[in-house]
């Protein structure tokens, strides 16, 4: 069975879209031949949002996740009774608050990562059910934890203040490999599998491969701050971020 092309690689904005219903798993779950849902991973978690049929009744759709059994393939894991069968054309409806809360908070993070530059050992991006919970966090290797919560988060705002462009180019397997400083991440390594891996720019600031979902500039960060930092082992430091609504 065919891989599921993630039209949200392309578009992080669009909404809605039109897709086939290529199998049921077992487990109920729908695959579709192309989705804009964003599937757990890197720290992201999986989008939300509805699919419907025309003469069928909706289908809630809870999370969405990778297909361990097929490499490229993404299950959405929906609400059950489900009337979708195989062959059925469905439009995708985005949980588009959440989704771009998510995407105020991974490209924050991405600035985090500017702001302490030492190697990051974990990080997640919080659910950001609500307009009053959006946050997230990573976790750095460093050795000591002589930082002001105040300090960085006037760093942040500052580079937020840039109004800079976030956009993306993709580079082979084997020119990843020949610059490995590109990769920040010692827990999470960038996708691969299709012999090439995106990287996430952020115009004078940053670069990075990465393959969620971000923001088209990041002054839509908005207000962002540092709201706790935390010892998590002798070298390991969880540093949270809180954005505003």
């Amino acid at each position: 069975m065919s891989a599921t092309k993630t039209l949200f690689r392309n578009d992080a904005y669009a909404k809605t879209a039109s897709a086939t219903v290529l199998a049921i798993s077992t487990a109920g779950h729908v695959i579709l031949d192309q989705t804009l849902f964003y599937p757990l991973g890197g720290g992201q978690p999986g989008d939300r949002g509805v699919i419907t049929c025309v003469g069928k009744a909706d289908t809630q759709v809870l999370d969405t996740r990778n297909n361990r059994e097929v490499p490229g393939q993404i299950l959405h894991i929906v609400a059950q009774p489900c009337d979708l069968q195989v062959g059925d054309k469905v439009t995708l409806q985005l949980d588009w608050a959440l989704r771009y809360r998510r995407m105020r908070v991974h490209t924050a993070l991405h600035l985090l990562s500017v702001v302490l530059p030492y190697p990051v050992t974990g990080g997640a991006i919080g659910e950001c059910l609500t307009d009053t919970k959006i946050e997230g966090r990573l976790d750095f290797d460093i050795p000591d934890n002589q930082f002001n919560k105040d300090e960085l988060t006037a760093q942040m705002q500052a580079m937020v203040a840039q109004h800079a462009d976030v956009s993306y180019q993709w580079i082979t397997d084997a020119q990843l490999d020949a610059q490995p400083d590109l990769v920040k991440t010692m827990s999470v390594q960038p996708p691969r599998g299709v012999g090439k891996v995106r990287l996430v720019k952020i115009d004078g600031l940053d670069l990075q491969p990465c393959g969620g979902t971000h923001l088209n500039n990041i002054s839509e960060i908005g207000q962002v701050q540092i709201s706790k930092i935390e010892n998590k082992g002798k070298i390991n430091r969880r540093v949270r971020i809180l954005l505003a609504p």
